[in-house]
């Protein structure tokens, strides 16, 4: 050949491969590494060579950039509304009669305020014509002049014409009320009726159609009824041990409330100032978004659990794709190519890979977030803001470092590749990456994710919970493989677990590759299963069959033996009965304790605020002591709940001092008790075991009382009431139906004071929104069920030439197809049952942990989960081997025997 054929010869070869080399003789202008990667680039796109990478990156970004987008929104909403939402500028807000120096201090600094009561209590409505209606359970709010301090108020003029409203500051006139239209509709009244609010009849004169400091969007369980401050006191419903929540708000210039505020904070952390906390246009209104935090906190895990997968799915995808490349980049080395020109080529590809990957992500999830927006409709206000460029950056971030990580160093290595790889393929195969690349991309990927996931805890928990899994996965993968060698004995096996048991030995890195690949991939769909079937499930049917459905609180002494009489003239049989007393912790073992006392934000809420304490010489039969005894008539000592006191640092004879409307009362802790919140009954955080609580003075403490029952059923066509008044011993084996709402009408009619709380149909709104959160979710973990089943392909796959140089020599010694197939479905059989099973033991672990510091449940998974994660982890890898190794054993012997020479 000469040498002008030579150099033709020597330059097509080097346009096919996308580089252009200068021949000796032959003078033209070489390819810049920029436009190698763009024709290279374009060469792989169309050979389907970027398609995994592309799909992993983009279900990391869309998974990651949704919530991102919602939350984005959510928080710009809630700046938007901030200071409608509040009621003002400032708001201090108390469980007592707000302190009058705060209030004169708000007036020395020049400050406009209003003051707010609100409370839940019963209402019963009355017809025009003289008629009583239902009774319901609703939010009573008091106000005065000059409320709202911002925004407006919409108001109808009746229930028909509810959606043609009108704006007003002003506020009902004495005598009237404005009700909102869910309340009309329970109560089965319009405006120009009346409601009964403890002793007082009121006038219902608009309806209440939006008040601004309600909450933006977010759903109130009890409608609400608005009424004139100065008709509180005749309704007598505040009690001593009412609980009434007071907002002082305040308005005013910029500096006067920012010097008030400051102030107020300072001012609310003193000791002597209990029950009081400031909100401001920065602290927002947490309480708004209680519903909201729990599901973005699902939405988080579900989001870093699909980036996480996505990553491992990158991994693999780009170690396989350098591994096809390793003799393109041979010849390139061969035709004169440096390792900077082709290293760089390679850099700008998957930069722009990563790039278009990340927008592609973007927009789905920017369509994602829409439809959580639609999931959650009632939750959240539909007329959000505009999203900020954050969700943007972070998605764009997001993608790129998952390329960039964990996908360009394993492509780096084809620059190294030697020409001597094109006569010898046994040279230049890709190696480990080292630890320091490796823990860097892993260092800034953790941190973006926890920056994304807006839950430091949570972020810390999952990445460093993965982290750690993986290790666990590759030392558990390594320590099987090695048993398996030593005992599948050789002659008294079957052949194909003899090849089967070879082919994995033969490979035990790659066996630990594979095993923790999948695991991560098993680990997150496990994990997520778990939750959702196992917690998010357990949360909604945790009302047992027989519970009460109503709790009646602030019965006054008085009326406790009428009251019970009501309820046993009414068929009730033992209700939960108990006496309830206000009390705040004051002091530990003669310590003082204040907020500041604890780091825990949990302890910190316990100890500035009043809860409920009882006492009772008997033992309450569904709370079980764990420590110490319940003795009854102890005098000095008292029994807490086993949660409050590891929250509290508290243990057995620690000495407790309660503040209990100004009376002190000390006790030693002589018992602990577990108590199951979801039972339904009346629970306390702490009980004294005496049948009756007199103070050190001899005082008694102001006292109310609590009952829980199951309402009373009735007859068909009868009223349950009369009848059980009539005949107490009525016939047992009569037809029940639906609780009586005569009952509930006729007991606070009775006693109008005391609110009686319709458990039956709160849960039922508590349970749908819910299933708007879990619809939420389920929606999100579709994307992390497309990145487990993407890492799953990838680890499948990616020894797949391997595989097929390997069967393609047994072929040729004469192994048939059928026996190849039995070796392969056993391999990928036994990968996968392994690690299906470390995954879920991991994932029962991690359950527990998120369960109980991320989301404060109690659970416990069932032993089972690694019985079933191992046969479901067989059988997706058998799957996922079907569908990416399918092509292996139908290879020509000698195509594949050429190739691999």
């Amino acid at each position: 050949m000469s040498e002008r054929t030579q150099d033709a010869f020597t330059q097509d070869a080097a346009q096919s491969l996308g580089a252009v080399v200068k021949p000796a003789g032959v003078k033209r202008t070489g390819v810049t590494w920029w436009t190698q990667a763009w024709r290279t680039l374009w060469r792989d796109a169309r050979a389907g060579e970027l398609r995994l990478l592309v799909v992993a990156v983009a279900l990391g970004v869309a998974a990651l950039s949704s919530v991102s987008f919602l939350a984005d929104r959510l928080n710009g909403g809630l700046q938007r509304d901030a200071r409608q939402l509040l009621g003002g500028d400032v708001v201090v807000v108390s469980d007592q009669a707000t302190p009058a120096h705060i209030m004169q201090r708000a007036k020395a600094d020049g400050l406009q305020g209003v003051t707010t009561l609100s409370f839940p209590t019963m209402a019963r409505g009355q017809s025009q014509s003289g008629a009583e209606s239902n009774s319901r359970l609703v939010a009573l709010k008091a106000v005065e002049m000059g409320y709202p301090l911002r925004g407006e108020l919409k108001v109808a003029s009746s229930l028909a014409q509810a959606d043609v409203t009108e704006k007003t500051n002003a506020i009902p006139a004495s005598g009237e009320v404005w009700v909102e239209p869910a309340g009309l509709e329970a109560l089965g009244l319009d405006v120009g009726d009346s409601v009964s609010l403890g002793n007082s009849l009121l006038r219902i004169s608009r309806v209440l159609v939006n008040e601004p400091d309600r909450g933006a969007g977010f759903m109130n369980f009890a409608p609400r009824v608005l009424m004139n401050s100065a008709d509180l006191d005749a309704t007598a419903l505040i009690q001593p041990a009412s609980r009434v929540t007071w907002r002082y708000a305040v308005v005013g210039a910029d500096n006067a409330t920012k010097n008030f505020l400051a102030w107020a904070e300072a001012e609310s952390k003193k000791p002597e100032v209990r029950g009081v906390r400031v909100e401001s246009l920065e602290a927002g209104r947490p309480e708004m978004r209680q519903t909201l935090d729990r599901a973005g906190k699902f939405l988080n895990l579900v989001a870093l659990l699909a980036a996480l997968l996505s990553a491992v799915a990158v991994a693999l995808a780009a170690r396989a794709f350098a591994a096809r490349h390793l003799d393109d980049c041979a010849m390139l080395r061969v035709l004169g190519l440096s390792q900077r020109h082709i290293a760089l080529s390679y850099t700008a590809e998957f930069v722009w890979v990563g790039t278009f990957a990340s927008t592609l992500g973007l927009a789905l999830g920017y369509a994602v977030h829409l439809v959580f927006v639609a999931l959650l409709k009632g939750l959240v206000d539909t007329a959000l803001p505009a999203p900020s460029v954050w969700p943007v950056v972070y998605g764009l971030g997001t993608g790129l470092t998952l390329l960039l990580a964990f996908g360009l160093p394993p492509v780096l290595q084809l620059a190294s590749v030697p020409a001597l790889r094109v006569m010898r393929r046994d040279v230049g195969e890709l190696k480990a990456t080292t630890l320091s690349v490796w823990a860097l991309g892993l260092t800034g990927f953790a941190v973006l994710l926890i920056a994304v996931s807006r839950d430091l805890k949570l972020g810390l928990m999952v990445v460093g919970g993965f982290a750690g899994a993986v290790l666990v996965f590759a030392g558990m993968a390594w320590l099987a493989v090695q048993v398996l060698r030593r005992s599948v004995v050789e002659g008294s096996a079957p052949p194909w677990l003899m090849l089967a048991t070879r082919q994995i030995s033969a490979r035990p890195v790659y066996a630990m590759v594979q095993v923790s690949a999948l695991a991560v991939g098993l680990l997150a769909l496990a994990l997520l299963v778990l939750l959702r079937t196992d917690l998010i499930s357990s949360w909604r049917n945790a009302t047992p069959v027989n519970a009460p459905n109503r709790f009646v609180i602030n019965i006054q002494p008085d009326q406790a033996a009428s009251f019970l009489q009501t309820l046993h003239d009414a068929g009730v049989r033992k209700p939960d009965w108990y006496p309830m007393i206000r009390a705040r912790l004051v002091a530990v073992n003669g310590n003082t304790v204040t907020p500041d006392s604890y780091t825990e934000e949990r302890a910190q809420r316990l100890v500035d605020r009043e809860f409920n304490v009882s006492f009772s010489a008997d033992q309450p039969e569904h709370n079980s002591v764990v420590a110490g005894a319940w003795q009854a008539e102890e005098l000095d000592g008292l029994s807490i709940e086993d949660g409050i006191a590891k929250t509290l640092k508290l243990k057995l004879g620690d000495r407790l001092r309660f503040d209990m409307a100004g009376v002190l009362h000390e006790a030693r802790i002589t018992s602990v008790r577990r108590v199951d919140w979801t039972s339904m009954r009346a629970n306390f955080f702490v009980m004294y075991p005496v049948s009756r609580l007199v103070t050190g003075a001899g005082f008694d403490v102001p006292t109310t009382y609590i009952a829980a029952f199951r309402a009373p059923q009735r007859v068909a066509g009868a009223d349950a009431v009369a009848e059980a008044s009539a005949t107490p011993s009525a016939n047992p084996t009569r037809k029940l139906v639906k609780s009586s709402p005569t009952f509930d009408n006729q007991l606070i009619s009775r006693f109008p004071n005391v609110t009686s709380v319709d458990m039956g149909a709160t849960l039922n709104q508590v349970q749908s929104v819910l299933g708007q959160v879990v619809s939420a979710v389920e929606f999100l973990f579709l994307f992390t069920l497309a990145a487990g089943l993407v890492v799953l392909f990838a680890a499948v796959t990616a020894t797949r030439e391997e595989r097929a140089r390997e069967y393609a020599v047994l072929r040729a010694l004469g192994a048939s197809n059928h026996l190849l197939a039995k070796v392969q479905r056993a391999e990928l059989a036994g990968v996968g049952a392994l690690a299906g099973f470390l995954a879920s033991g991991v994932a029962m672990a991690m359950g527990w942990g998120l369960a109980r510091f991320a989301f404060e449940f109690e659970w416990t998974a069932s032993p089972w989960v690694p019985v079933l994660g191992a046969v479901v982890g067989a059988l997706l890898a058998l799957a996922a081997g079907w569908w990416g190794l399918r092509d292996v054993l139908r290879r020509p012997v000698v195509q594949t025997l050429r190739q691999a020479s």
